[in-house]
């Protein structure tokens, strides 16, 4: 059985889910293990196991007081948990995070980007920059490029309004009839540049994670991004082993 269908990690993953949705508030306290464990239908040694997990990754703290929502995570949400977050709720953002765009314009891509959605020379794309933040912490900063005509359906995309940006990719999918079928992120370790440090509040050099991510459709890239996460901050994955074993 993979792991993550062991009831023990649906349970995780279901109060994950409520913690970073905002239905579990940061320094909330949760029901004590008998009444979660009814709650989520499952048995108490299950839901020990799930609220190790949880708190293994950072989301909950335990103390002879109970059991609480982590006041500041140190797990910050992945491409996937945030791609998967708009079209739960139509917003990017983890609950108690803002977003500052700095940067909605129209400019000829570097030709790795042209490349990835088949441009043609001398195209123009749209490069959008952002940065979030929990409190007095910065948690991450993000690039994202999408082709030039889906400005003309989705205007959102050259404005830098706090209001639409959250939940841009959820309209580009609904106004242009497209939908995520398939994401790859490509992760790696190095140190911040001038402009990274300015925006993640980090001494030029410090450690950061960046990484990149492309997600399509059968029509091709809707959306492919850059970003780099301070070194406070941890991200998770789960993922699963379809392939048949060797011998088998």
């Amino acid at each position: 059985m993979p792991a993550e269908d062991h009831p023990y990690m649906q349970v995780a993953e279901r109060i994950r889910r409520r913690i970073l949705d905002g239905q579990l508030k940061e320094g909330a306290k949760l029901p004590g293990q008998r009444e979660l464990a009814q709650q989520e239908g499952v048995a108490v040694a299950t839901l020990g196991r799930a609220l190790d997990q949880l708190q293994v990754e950072g989301y909950i703290t335990t103390s002879r007081r109970g059991t609480f929502v982590a006041n500041a995570p140190e797990v910050a949400p992945s491409s996937y948990d945030r791609i998967t977050r708009v079209q739960r709720t139509g917003s990017v953002l983890a609950e108690g995070e803002t977003m500052i765009v700095t940067v909605a314009e129209l400019i000829k891509p570097p030709q790795y980007v042209a490349e990835l959605y088949d441009l043609d020379e001398g195209a123009q794309v749209v490069r959008r920059q952002w940065h979030t933040g929990k409190g007095q912490m910065r948690t991450g900063l993000f690039v994202t490029w999408y082709p030039a005509h889906f400005a003309a359906s989705v205007p959102e995309l050259l404005s830098t309004s706090r209001e639409s940006s959250p939940g841009l990719l959820r309209k580009i999918e609904r106004t242009l009839g497209r939908t995520v079928k398939w994401g790859r992120d490509d992760i790696h370790g190095r140190e911040a540049d001038a402009r990274e440090a300015n925006y993640l509040g980090l001494r030029v050099g410090s450690p950061i994670l960046a990484g990149a991510h492309r997600l399509w459709d059968d029509e091709g890239v809707i959306e492919y991004g850059e970003w780099c996460l301070p070194y406070r901050l941890t991200v998770g994955y789960e993922y699963s082993f379809e392939a048949p074993q060797v011998g088998a």
